[in-house]
């Protein structure tokens, strides 16, 4: 109800799921026998390719560990590292800066906007597998109408944070099915108009849902 791209299938102890996208398709189940029942169907009737385990669906890759499976992004990101030509750049250790230096050129208007635009839907994808960067691109996003150079330097430092920590992702655990959620919110920290800027993550198990 809440998802059409994604079926289930329950019948007895047996469960199935299957996700649609487009021309993508991804299908899992606790039976092997009754999912390769479930493709050989399928090959009947429609024109397909069995593309073997999950990696990579949709530009995610998914690496299958002892306590799960860790999803990531890395050849997404190097992707949008080397359209922004910063290939070869020197990392950092954090997204942001919480000291900004201003030149007298800092707040002219970005003579690129359309590739600032470009570099940062690219990285609205990223932010899938990585919350480290979630709060730095929201940031960055507010300036898509009008970037300024001070804020083209902003997402260099972000990309080459990016370039530093090209193997995150998030690990989802096989463990309990709890549901926690966080929330919390500063007070007043937004210089521009004084307004609060507030967080919130859900888990399930240990898993960042």
């Amino acid at each position: 109800m809440a998802d059409p791209s994604l079926l289930t299938y329950q019948k007895e102890d047996i469960r199935m799921y299957m996700v649609i996208y487009v021309d993508d398709i991804l299908l899992t189940g606790n039976s092997q026998t009754v999912v390769t029942k479930l493709l050989v169907n399928l090959h009947t009737r429609f024109q397909m390719k069995d593309l073997g385990s999950l990696n990579p669906f949709l530009g995610l890759q998914a690496v299958f560990t002892d306590y799960g499976v860790l999803l990531h992004q890395k050849q997404y990101a190097e992707k949008i590292l080397n359209r922004a030509g910063m290939q070869e750049t020197k990392p950092m250790a954090m997204p942001m800066s919480g000291k900004v230096t201003i030149t007298a050129k800092s707040h002219e208007e970005f003579s690129n906007p359309q590739v600032y635009r470009q570099i940062i839907g690219a990285l609205q994808y990223l932010t899938l597998t990585r919350p480290d960067i979630r709060f730095a691109v929201n940031q960055l996003s507010q300036s898509m109408h009008k970037p300024l150079n001070i804020n083209f330097e902003a997402l260099k430092r972000l990309l080459r944070y990016i370039k530093g920590t090209i193997d995150f992702g998030i690990p989802l655990y096989k463990n309990s099915l709890t549901l926690r959620s966080y929330v919390d919110a500063d007070w007043a920290s937004n210089t521009s108009d004084r307004k609060s800027i507030s967080g919130y993550c859900n888990f399930l198990g240990k898993s960042l849902i």
